[in-house]
């Protein structure tokens, strides 16, 4: 598993994350959400270590996260980012086969092949596989990315996918397809970590919630206990309305005034 231990950064003289100390099972999807500035992106970079943190531990497995050079991490873990931005023109399946690059030296093998088939059947991007990416649409273009970093840990047992905002922006059905594509990850064992703003999307395809406020964690566990009304008012300052629709097996949630009709 990954343990973060008293956990903390600083930016200049403000602490954007104090304190922080939970852990991520394999086979789990935890959802971090918190409101803008809460610390989600700066805690997510620490995890995937991308940054160093000021103070505490981050551990994978029986290793410091700092131990870990660059390489090795590459075999460990995938992060999907906010922005993915291209200047220069490559066909889908040459995308993904980009998340191959830590496992060959030259060229590709066969299983490099197959993994890059796989996770591109898995994404539903298959049939792109010989479209330019600047041709696509902006949640096909996720699902790119997507396929890419699935593709970088596939084949690798005990690996962790970090996923930040990776709904940002489309529209519902992509992200549906994105969130479906990471809680069948977290059932086939993965480690995943994913930055949502959709608090029933957090709810619904989540093991377990962490909610930040301002640097701190408010809370962590699993939705049904801690998204509820007061903890929602105090990590977003709004009145929510908690609600339990029949067969609906997590709590949804809805600005206090909105009625169902």
């Amino acid at each position: 598993m990954i343990r973060v231990k008293n956990v903390g950064y600083k930016a200049g003289k403000k602490m954007l994350l104090d304190n922080i100390s939970f852990e991520v099972r394999q086979g789990e999807l935890l959802a971090i959400i918190g409101a803008n500035g809460a610390g989600k992106s700066t805690l997510m970079k620490l995890l995937s270590g991308d940054q160093p943190a000021h103070t505490g531990e981050i551990w994978f497995n029986e290793s410091k996260i700092q131990s870990l050079t660059t390489a090795s991490l590459a075999t460990r873990r995938a992060v999907l980012s906010q922005q993915n931005t291209l200047s220069v023109s490559f066909s889908v399946e040459e995308l993904v086969l980009m998340g191959r690059y830590p496992h060959f030296q030259v060229k590709p093998g066969d299983q490099d092949l197959d993994i890059v088939a796989a996770v591109m059947q898995e994404t539903g991007v298959s049939h792109l596989a010989t479209r330019d990416y600047t041709s696509l649409s902006g949640g096909e273009q996720q699902r790119v990315q997507l396929a890419r970093v699935l593709a970088q840990i596939y084949d690798i047992q005990g690996a962790y996918l970090f996923l930040d905002e990776p709904t940002n922006g489309l529209d519902l059905l992509y992200q549906e397809q994105i969130l479906s594509v990471a809680r069948r990850m977290a059932d086939k064992g993965y480690g995943v970590v994913a930055i949502l703003h959709d608090i029933n999307f957090a709810s619904r395809y989540s093991d377990r919630v962490l909610i930040l406020k301002t640097g701190k964690m408010l809370a962590i566990g699993p939705a049904k206990d801690v998204i509820n009304v007061q903890n929602i008012k105090e990590a977003f300052q709004i009145q929510m309305q908690l609600l339990s629709p029949e067969g609906c097996k997590s709590p949804f949630v809805v600005p206090e005034g909105i009625f169902l009709i």
